[in-house]
């Protein structure tokens, strides 16, 4: 297994879904950055199960700094993370020890790990494991903020329904970091809300899509050909489990457009260099231009669903059935945005210290 990301500074996972702990290792962060504890336990709490539209498992998520810390800051060794299980049900697990579960890795874990892997909740391939790139980006966001950077994801749409964009968006990150459920028009989270209900009433779930923005981001970074601030992004948004589709700034509507509609022309607006209009989502040739980064990633529904499906039997490799049960989320979308956040951040702050 790969579970190390990043270059001038360096993120390492470990642990498994139903295992004693999961956490994560923070490499190559300088020393004296502040640490704000209380910033990590709110960061935790975006990405917590609440109510009826996550998963009934409730996991405290408390996060314990066991290195790299003293007196509140960094010391410049490597960061430890962890986040210890307290409400698994294994037992739930029992029949899916030989049914690959639709929409899982179970199958794929099988083949290449020959057997030996935790199939307990997806193990080390659950969603779960997400939760030490939110202790690590609660570090790295606050880095990134003290230079002026900052990140918001809101849900675009989920269920259906459609949130607006961005329009102001320094004021909109700032408004979405203080929301527990990330839209920007307030009235579509019920709408949402209801949409996840409904298909969670069906044995159901649904996905959606989440915008992100980054605003700060100074130009000149990044390094093509393979190195670029859209292949690192990328790199590290497919890493978070249920993204299966990540485009930036006009995306895929650049292929209805015509140059004269889709390039974006360069202005100075007192004594500072920007462009009129942000199609390319703030990253030209690779390299940030100094406009806000815009990206969007598709989360595919939840696929722990309750309804009956075909699988097959990995040890008789015949066709059976399949009704899982257990704790499941019906929607992962809203609890995802804060992952989107971290790993942007984890992948700038790489980039910034480059230089």
């Amino acid at each position: 297994m790969k579970n190390t990301f990043g270059n001038n500074i360096a993120v390492t996972l470990f642990g498994e879904s139903h295992g004693k702990a999961i956490g994560a290792v923070l490499d190559g962060m300088p020393a004296g950055i502040p640490v704000d504890e209380e910033f990590i336990a709110y960061q935790m709490s975006l990405r917590k199960s609440v109510g009826a539209i996550s998963t009934a498992r409730k996991e405290a998520d408390e996060v314990k700094i066991v290195s790299g810390v003293f007196n509140g800051m960094t010391t410049g060794t490597p960061v430890t993370f962890i986040i210890e299980n307290q409400d698994t049900k294994s037992r739930d697990y029992g029949e899916l020890a030989y049914k690959a579960r639709p929409g899982h890795a179970d199958y794929t874990a099988e083949i290449k790990y020959k057997g030996f892997q935790d199939f307990r909740g997806g193990g080390h391939f659950s969603g779960r494991i997400t939760a030490g790139l939110v202790a690590v980006g609660a570090v790295v966001i606050s880095a990134l903020k003290s230079e002026g950077i900052t990140i918001g994801t809101h849900i675009l749409s989920c269920g259906g329904v459609n949130d607006r964009t961005f329009n102001n968006i320094p004021a909109d990150i700032d408004s979405l970091n203080n929301k527990e459920f990330a839209v920007l028009d307030d009235e579509k989270a019920d709408e949402m809300k209801s949409a996840i209900l409904s298909a969670k009433n069906d044995g159901d779930s649904v996905g959606g899509i989440l915008e992100t923005a980054v605003n700060g981001m100074p130009a000149g970074y990044g390094e093509p050909w393979f190195d670029t601030v859209e292949g690192l992004l990328a790199h590290a948004l497919f890493s978070i489990p249920a993204v299966k589709g990540v485009e930036f700034g006009a995306g895929f509507r650049y292929a209805n457009m015509r140059g004269s509609q889709a390039n974006d022309s360069f202005r100075n607006i007192n004594n500072s260099i920007c462009t009129s209009t942000n199609n390319c989502g703030g990253i030209l040739g690779g390299i940030t231009d100094g406009m806000p980064i815009i990206f969007r990633c598709a989360v595919k529904p939840t696929p722990s669903i309750y309804k009956e499906q075909q699988t097959i039997n990995l040890k008789t490799n015949e066709d059976t059935d399949l009704q899982i049960k257990g704790r499941h989320d019906p929607a992962i979308v809203h609890r995802a945005r804060v992952v989107a956040d971290s790993v942007t951040a984890i992948v700038l702050y790489d980039l910034l210290r480059n230089k």
